[in-house]
């Protein structure tokens, strides 16, 4: 008690004597800009990780970074969700798991919980649904590993949570809310978000995109939402071209024009080499066939 005392003292003489026009702001009101849902392990951080200032987090904390399915419970969580959204109009959440999290380490021993801490055991039946996914689909792990993969799934199965929520699905559905996955490694101090084209964590890049970014930022973002909205299209044409089988000489010619012009485009719009080498060979055996169709009206 006597550091959190002394620590007190230290705040007022250094912390609030150069913020202090800062801290007038915050007084008539509160504007945070992200939603931060995380554990509430002392190891754990969210200002000091992401180097954010006073006001800027509206942050959740619980055992496990649990979010309860809307109706599951009658805890803070829900309100607290609720008030961020609606009240402060908060638009990026972020749920943030962490490595070594005893919150996971307690769902593998269940029933001693029951029996020692019946209150720690009712809030993570919560995560039951991380428990039962991580045992049946990775029944190989044990120790730390099954411990990385519990953190990395629970974070996922807490977001799927958010979404059963109505003002989460609203402003989903209206293009308004965006969530992020990550997890904070103790050991390290990096972070990792989860990339829903890869399924996997990545160190993450600029995931949250802020009002005011420069003009610069704004235009390589919508370029990038263009090249990924055309390489969306590039690849249901190859999905059609695919299903054709040509009735004539000329109709076979021209599928091997249209594949040929559209190659060129994946290409122009950046798609990977690897996916490149994927179409190349779906479409192998139908460029033989076409080919053949050709020639037959040559000769």
């Amino acid at each position: 008690m006597k550091k959190l005392i002394r620590g007190l003292d230290e705040f007022r003489k250094t912390y609030v004597t150069t913020h202090q026009e800062l801290l007038e702001q915050l007084s008539h009101g509160q504007k945070p800009r992200v939603l931060f849902i995380t554990c509430s392990d002392s190891r754990v951080a969210p200002n000091l990780i992401t180097n954010t200032d006073v006001g800027e987090l509206f942050v959740i904390r619980n055992a496990g970074n649990i979010v309860p399915p809307f109706g599951a419970a009658n805890g803070g969580e829900g309100g607290t969700i609720e008030y961020a959204i609606t009240a402060l109009g908060i638009e990026q959440i972020i749920v943030c798991g962490h490595s070594h999290c005893g919150a996971m380490k307690g769902l593998l021993k269940l029933n001693k919980l029951q029996a020692d801490m019946p209150l720690v055991y009712d809030w993570l039946q919560h995560a039951e649904s991380t428990r039962r996914l991580v045992l049946e689909n990775y029944p190989h792990q044990s120790g730390e590993e099954l411990i990385e993969t519990l953190v990395a799934e629970n974070v996922l199965i807490q977001i799927e949570n958010l979404k059963t929520y109505p003002m989460v699905r609203a402003k989903l559905h209206q293009g308004k809310l965006h969530i992020y996955g990550w997890i904070y490694e103790i050991e390290t101090g990096e972070v990792l978000a989860y990339d829903a084209k890869t399924h996997t964590y990545l160190p993450p890049k600029t995931e949250l995109v802020d009002e005011d970014d420069s003009d610069d930022t704004r235009y390589c973002n919508l370029e990038s939402e263009l090249t990924s909205e055309n390489l969306k299209r590039v690849r249901a044409r190859l999905e059609a071209l695919l299903t054709i089988t040509p009735h004539s000489p000329g109709a076979a010619q021209l599928a091997m024009r249209s594949l040929k012009e559209l190659f060129e485009e994946a290409s122009e719009f950046g798609m990977a080499t690897s996916e490149l080498r994927d179409y190349h060979s779906l479409f192998a055996e139908s460029i033989q066939m076409w080919a053949r169709k050709v020639y037959t009206r040559v000769e």
